[in-house]
């Protein structure tokens, strides 16, 4: 039996936690390819002239995507939720800015304003859902090796790798943080525990910032100097040792 903190081979970890398991085409597309059609994607939206025709044909694009990747569309509904502060910037748009002003429900909108920020919107949850598919059909580890096959300097793909590394070690300190203070009973009901919570957060600062350092020193110790091995040949499978031919049995003299 495993220990507890062992994972077993179905385990998923927090940085695969935007990954939907499946055998579609784009699954199966390259990383560096899936990474470029994402690109291609968002600066096509950005470019295009505001268009409503234009915005309506890639949002079918991308619903056909999702449906051919088998991602459903609540999933994508629900993870859309970062883009709420573009939305509300987009939403003070008509009220801060200048030019020629229309009356909606008894207020004073700028049109220009509206405009701006219906584009706005739109090129953002565009961009939004493009980036949610792209999780979603490709792992972490696949998109960093897509990285270097497109020649990203090594430093932004190793800063990247560190980040999504050390998700991991965080979680599980919050984790382990949180466990203590169900021990002790403590419960976030007002504001007054406001000062508890801040405290287990500058603790989980420190710990991460001391827990980093003491990676650096053993990563130093090992040799780097700048530069992580090959993602490629350090997940590639290593070949097994060819088995040696089986020699046959010496015969017996045989007797005069």
């Amino acid at each position: 039996m495993s220990g507890s903190h062992g994972r077993g081979p179905t385990s998923r970890t927090v940085t695969d936690a935007l990954y939907v398991p499946g055998d579609s085409l784009l699954h199966r597309l390259p990383a560096h390819v899936a990474l470029l059609a994402a690109v291609g994607v968002a600066v096509a939206v950005v470019a295009v002239p505001p268009s409503w025709q234009a915005y309506a044909a890639f949002a079918l694009l991308l619903a056909g995507l999702a449906r051919l990747a088998r991602v459903p569309y609540g999933l994508v509904l629900r993870r859309s939720v970062v883009e709420v502060p573009f939305v509300v910037f987009a939403l003070l748009l008509p009220f801060v800015a200048t030019g020629p002003q229309v009356d909606v429900l008894g207020l004073s909108l700028s049109r220009t304003g509206i405009a701006d920020g219906a584009t706005l919107m739109a090129r953002a949850t565009l961009g939004v859902w493009t980036s949610i598919l792209l999780a979603a059909t490709q792992r972490p580890v696949a998109l960093l090796r897509g990285l270097e096959r497109l020649r990203v300097p090594q430093v932004i793909v190793q800063i990247a790798g560190f980040a999504l590394r050390y998700v991991e070690v965080v979680v599980a300190e919050m984790r382990r943080m949180r466990v203590a203070r169900d021990a002790r009973c403590f419960r976030a009901r007002d504001l007054r525990q406001a000062r508890t919570l801040a405290q287990a957060a500058a603790a989980l600062f420190i710990r991460s910032y001391e827990r980093g350092e003491r990676v650096h020193v053993a990563m130093l110790s090992r040799g780097y100097a700048g530069r992580l091995p090959d993602l490629e040949a350090v997940t590639r499978p290593r070949p097994e040792p060819a088995s040696r031919p089986a020699q046959a049995p010496a015969q017996a003299p045989v007797a005069a």
